[in-house]
Parts: C-alpha cells; structure tokens; sequence
C-alpha cells in the first residue's frame, strides 16, 4: 500500500472510532487512532506505549472505546481479571495487544496496589526487559517475555508508572446533543475487523522500514520514547497525519502534565519551594507547621499521625536534603534546612514555578494551581545515537548564617 492510502485507512479507522465513541477531543481520536495502528507493527517497536482511558465515573464510555479497539488493534487478548501467570504465558516474541478492562479494581486502595501486575505492566514497556521464573516441570529457570503494547480502562486515574508510559485519555459522560451510534459486538465488530487486517497487511509489509524511522518528536525524554510509535505510524502514512499526531502529542502531554501531581515527594519539593519563598534558610519546625496550614496537601493525613519531623526528613533524604544546626543572625539556633540544600533538587524535579517565589507569610495556593507543567516545545531533544537491538534477549546536615524569618523564633525541631 502507498503512503497516500495509508493515511485514506487512518482516515477511515477514524470514521469508525468517531462513529462509535465520543472522544474528549479531536487531538484524543487522532492519538487512538495512531495507537491502534501501532499495534499492528509491534515488532519494529523498541518500546510499547500503553493507552490508559480513564474517566471520573461510571458511563463515560471508557468500556465502549476499549471495545472498539478490541476490534481494530492487533491479535487482542482482553482480560478483566487475569492472573499474572496467565498474562506472562500469553506473551510471546510477537506479542498480543492487552487489553485489560476495570482496570480500577486491580490497582484500587483495597488490593495492595497489585505489584506483580503492575511491574509486568512496567517492564513490557521496554523491549528486552524479559522476566526470570523457576520451571518446576524442566527444572530449570526460564526468561519470559513481557513486551507488548496494552490499553487498560477504568475510572479514576492508574498508577504514575503507568500513566508515565501512556497516551492517556480522558472520557467523559456525553453531552446533550452528542451522538454516536450503538455497538453490537456481532453486527459491527466483522467490518472493524475488516479495517484491522487492511491496517495489518499495509504496516506488516513495511515492518523493516518502521523499526528505521527516527521521527523528530516535539517531546523528549519518557514521552518521546511512548509516542515515537505513534508518530512513526503517522510519519509512515502522510497526507494530514504528521500533523496531526504532532498536535496530538502536545495536546495529551501538555493536558498530562498540567494535571499531574506526580510522587508525593515531588510534592514535598514544590510546596518547600513555595514556603522558602525569598529565604535562605528555615527552621524544621516552622517547614511543618506551613506544610500543614495547605487544606489541600497531603500532609495533615500522611500516615496516621501526619508529616513529622522524622518523616519529613526521611522524605528529603532521598534527594540528598538533611537538616542541620543553623545560627540565624538575632543569635537564635535552630534545627533547620538551607535553600542551597533544595536547589539541586528543584531544578530537578520540579517544574519551573508560574512567577517568582512568594513570601512564607503569605497563604500558600492551592495545589492545583501550583502543580502545572508547561508542554514541551521539541527544542532540545538529544540526537539519538542508537537504537535498543528489537530481537534479543538479554537475560548529612549543613550549617549556614540565614536571613531571619519575621515572626518566627529559634527553637529545637
């Protein structure tokens, strides 16, 4: 098939996901759309983006989406509640598409998070990232695969690793005056299917081409690496299509990282970064107390008792932040951190804040507002130098003077 009717099938893939399903926005169709094509060229993949579809409440349609891309993506294996074992031994060199609906109930507060699931989800993203497993009947360990490209639906959001390595749609309820046809599994599903081996014959037949193509991205980093199938696929069909899947990603990503709220760690981060405010230094007891005056932080219900001082500095000590005695210019002396101390890790970790730093004796803003991450601009993605091989296996404190804080007096945290 040429280029030109590649992008006449992406086209006509999206008359039939449209026709189905009420997508959030056209930047959200065109993203599954390209998804799903992706599916059919998984070999030339180095890694397997997963589609999250994702909504507040029950009838948004997440189910219905799931079941249109059941019927266009590549030898789907749709499960509600499978096993671990049964997801590794379905996986093979060229794997399924999994598709896992009421994803909610396997990462919900109530089952442990579901580690074995969760970290089969995380390490299928990257190809050669096989899991080791003692064989009883040969006696023997054994490597199994866990690449393969996975959509999983649900309400309410899936864990960050997961969304961190996903095109994740938002679906909502339709509103008055939306429309989209009823879907029955045997009346329709025959012509999608139809639409699925014409996708199949075209990206299949160019496979060598594909796993070559290194699209310049207006991303980088995690993202770039999720959405290169996507882009590759439009790149591979012409027409509109390179386009649109560059706004698409711009889209979705920068819809993404607005609403990410990320670890709370990175939350500590910012909202000590708020507190500091112009100061350069602290004293640990005054950090809690604003940390707790924030209605909207975690840190009043962390754990039972709430974020204390041994918390807070177990939690800073993972980016290399320890308290120590600091002298403050009115003599006073106190247990305490240092701005110097925080800056490594801001510039880090934490997006770049929306105006400069407010004084810690104003009320700090929602989190909402604060947590905000500007899309990328495609500017300073690194030149790639090399590819993952597609067909292996590989089996303490500081003391410092500080600027005195007004109204805050010097005292053991």
């Amino acid at each position: 098939m040429t280029a030109t009717n590649g992008a006449e099938l992406l086209d006509e893939l999206h008359a039939a996901l449209t026709r189905y399903v009420v997508l959030p926005t056209p930047e959200a169709a065109d993203a599954v759309v390209l998804w799903i094509a992706a599916t059919h060229a998984q070999p030339a993949w180095a890694q397997a983006p997963r589609l999250v579809i994702r909504g507040p409440e029950k009838r948004c349609g997440k189910s219905r989406l799931l079941d249109v891309v059941e019927a266009t993506c590549h030898n789907p294996f749709i499960t509600v509640n499978a096993s671990p074992a049964a997801i590794y031994r379905s996986i093979t060199e060229d794997p399924p598409t999994l598709l896992v609906d009421e994803a909610d109930t396997i990462f919900g507060p109530n089952t442990g998070g579901n580690e074995e699931v969760r970290g089969l989800l995380n390490a299928g993203f990257q190809r050669n990232r096989p899991s080791t497993r003692f064989d009883v009947n040969i006696n023997d360990v054994v490597s199994l695969p866990t690449f393969a490209m996975a959509a999983l639906a649900g309400i309410g959001r899936m864990p960050d690793t997961i969304e961190d390595r996903a095109v994740v749609v938002k679906m909502r309820r339709r509103a008055p005056g939306e429309r989209a046809d009823p879907y029955r599994f045997r009346r329709d599903r025959p012509g999608l299917r139809s639409i699925a081996e014409r996708l199949a014959h075209w990206l299949r037949t160019d496979l060598d081409a594909l796993e070559i193509l290194e699209p310049d991205m207006p991303v980088e980093d995690r993202a770039a690496d999720t959405w290169e199938p996507l882009v590759a696929v439009a790149d591979h069909a012409g027409g509109t299509w390179p386009n649109r899947a560059r706004t698409a990603v711009l889209a979705l990503t920068g819809e993404a990282a607005i609403s990410d709220q990320g670890s709370i760690r990175i939350r500590l981060l910012m909202d000590c970064r708020t507190i500091f405010g112009h100061h350069n230094a602290i004293p640990s007891a005054y950090l809690l107390d604003q940390l707790k005056t924030d209605p909207e932080a975690p840190w009043t219900t962390l754990g039972k008792t709430g974020i204390t001082a041994a918390k807070l500095a177990g939690m800073l000590r993972e980016f290399d932040i320890t308290s120590g005695n600091i002298r403050f210019p009115d003599g006073t002396q106190a247990k305490g951190y240092t701005r110097t101390q925080f800056e490594d890790a801001w510039a880090r970790y934490c997006p770049p804040p929306e105006s400069g730093p407010s004084q810690p004796s104003q009320p700090s803003p929602p989190w909402s507002e604060r947590d905000g991450n500007p899309p990328w601009d495609g500017t300073s993605r690194p030149t790639k130098t090399g590819r993952p091989s597609l067909t292996s296996i590989g089996t303490a404190g500081t003391a410092g003077t500080a600027t005195p804080l007004t109204g805050v007096t010097g005292g053991a945290a």
